[in-house]
């Protein structure tokens, strides 16, 4: 890990949601890329919170329809982030203290990448399984 910063292992292009998003669109958002959360971002590209499969479950446990509720209404507004220059080991500190899975990379302000804990894991392992077609 040492050496490694948060640029070096980000996922891009990341996909964020405007807090306006339904909560229907972002539930079939992350259905359909396959992850469990999202950066929800100003027009900016600032991050203003995050939305997870855990929130959707939360407002569908509390009888709410996710097509009349918006990413804004339910997502978590304290947005852990890091900066781009951020070590990998300072990342897994976070992640590990906060138990979260994935925390969005910004640079200026703005969002242009997420560290979720499947690439810092990737970053360092040699695949020894290949699919073939």
């Amino acid at each position: 890990m040492k050496g490694l910063k948060a640029r070096d292992i980000m996922t891009r292009p990341v996909v964020s949601a405007r807090k306006s998003a339904s909560a229907r669109d972002v539930a079939m958002q992350l259905l359909c890329g396959l992850y469990s959360g999202m950066p929800v971002t100003d027009q900016n590209g600032k991050v203003i919170g995050v939305i997870t499969e855990l929130d959707l479950l939360k407002a569908l446990k509390e009888g709410k329809e996710l097509v009349r509720i918006t990413a804004g209404d339910i997502m978590t507004k304290e947005a852990i982030t890091v900066d781009a220059d951020t070590p990998v080991e300072k990342v897994v500190d976070i992640m590990m203290s906060k138990n979260i899975i994935r925390v969005p990379v910004c640079e200026e302000g703005k969002l242009i990448g997420v560290v979720a804990r499947c690439d810092i894991l990737r970053s360092f392992i040699e695949p020894e399984f290949i699919t073939h077609m």
